[in-house]
């Protein structure tokens, strides 16, 4: 019921906004030939009808019947369009703004003259500048998510020296390579997702570090890609931990019917981890020993510092064990974890390795400047940050959800050294 009624204010919000959109499109075609201006609008409301036509399929039908590859770039398209529409009207509104304060200095004034003389409902005429700012402004993102869709299996390998005065001798030049975000329930090309793991294998990792999210909400996502990710292998090992799909989305009656629903899915993730040899770190930790000295990973299941995500990790019980190993890597899915609990209760984590945000999949990173919307809701949203002597590092993500594409943000393979 809430899926339908969320669809349906979609639906209603969207028609609104091509509404809106379209009086600024008869503003900018004002001048065109008659003939020209009928082509344009029937173009416009055409596209629109066809969008509010799947809109309301998936109120009624949930488009099953469609490909799942065909109905993941409808909606994509559909979504690009939406967010177009809304980044035009905030200038169209900017320019309404202009009207109506116009249009009031005039009423107050007292004035009536030639300049404020419109056919429009204020009395002062839309400006024509904005008009096309605002739809240039918006063909020109919904141009570049377009664009993104080729970006996905764009694997980017990142490269970082960190530095910890307490590493043991023999773990200086230890390579960690960390992927996070697979996702593989999005997956809809086997042969650019093996150039990944080819390229993972490519870095000579010390040692494999995956932090969850594997599936995006059913296990059996992953069948056709047991074999592939099973030739994932390193010296020391390759480690896993849960994220915050991986324990599924059920909808039950009750809260524990919920909670069993979720541990049997993480049970199934885990079960996979296992046939492609990854050991799952739930909670629990595991040394590395390397020429006598030895370091700690430690792992725990999904913490999130927002309530809307399920949190089963218990830090404590993980770390319990390993608190006597001098330096010590933590696995934990969502970044927000690390200021919730890590550097404020366990002081002597050195180093965290976090995923989930995805950098939105959307974003600018320059030497000089990095911005993604996804920054207004997470505080660590990509890369390294530190505080004191403690290292987070959040990866951009191996796989993509929802957007089937990139734009800024590249699927990300990180290499970290220990020196």
């Amino acid at each position: 019921m809430r899926r339908v009624l969320g669809s349906w204010v979609f639906f209603l919000v969207f028609i609104l906004i091509d509404i809106y959109v379209f009086q600024a499109l008869r503003v900018v075609a004002e001048g065109w030939q008659p003939r020209a201006r009928w082509w344009l609008y029937l173009v416009y409301w055409t596209i629109t009808l066809l969008s509010v036509g799947f809109i309301l399929s998936i109120v009624f039908t949930g488009v099953t019947g469609l490909h799942r590859l065909f109905r993941t770039y409808l909606f994509a398209v559909l979504i690009g369009l939406f967010l177009a529409k809304i980044t035009a009207g905030f200038f169209f509104l900017a320019d309404d703004l202009r009207r109506v304060l116009q249009w009031s200095a005039s009423f107050f004034i007292g004035k009536r003259n030639s300049e404020f003389v419109s056919a429009s409902s204020s009395g002062v005429p839309r400006s024509v500048f904005l008009s096309w700012v605002g739809l240039i402004t918006g063909g020109g993102l919904f141009g570049t998510l377009l664009y993104g869709f080729g970006n996905k299996y764009r694997y980017e390998v990142r490269n970082h020296k960190l530095h910890f005065p307490n590493l043991p001798e023999a773990f200086r030049g230890f390579r960690v390579v960390h992927i996070s975000d697979i996702h593989s329930g999005s997956f809809t090309d086997i042969n650019s997702v093996k150039k990944g793991v080819e390229l993972i294998m490519q870095q000579k990792a010390d040692v494999i570090l995956f932090t969850g999210d594997l599936v995006n909400q059913s296990a059996d996502e992953m069948d056709p890609y047991i074999e592939l990710f099973s030739g994932l292998a390193a010296p020391h090992g390759v480690y896993a931990t849960l994220g915050n799909h991986d324990y599924g989305f059920p909808l039950a009656d009750t809260e524990g019917e919920r909670l069993r629903m979720q541990r049997e899915m993480a049970a199934q993730v885990e079960s996979i981890h296992r046939r492609m040899g990854w050991e799952t770190l739930s909670n629990r930790h595991a040394s590395l020993e390397r020429n006598g000295d030895k370091i700690a990973l430690i792992g725990v299941e999904n913490i999130s510092g927002r309530a809307n995500f399920p949190s089963f990790g218990k830090l404590s019980e993980a770390y319990s064990a390993a608190a006597s190993l001098s330096f010590k890597i933590l696995l934990s899915h969502d970044p927000s974890h690390w200021n919730k609990e890590v550097t404020e209760k366990y002081k002597d984590i050195d180093l965290t390795l976090s995923g989930h945000t995805h950098g939105m999949q959307f974003g600018v990173e320059l030497p000089w400047f990095r911005w993604s919307p996804v920054k207004y809701i997470y505080k660590q949203w990509a890369g390294h940050y530190r505080e004191g002597n403690q290292h987070l590092y959040v990866n951009r993500g191996f796989g993509f959800i929802g957007y089937p594409g990139r734009v800024g943000i590249l699927p990300e393979i990180t290499v970290i050294e220990l020196v």
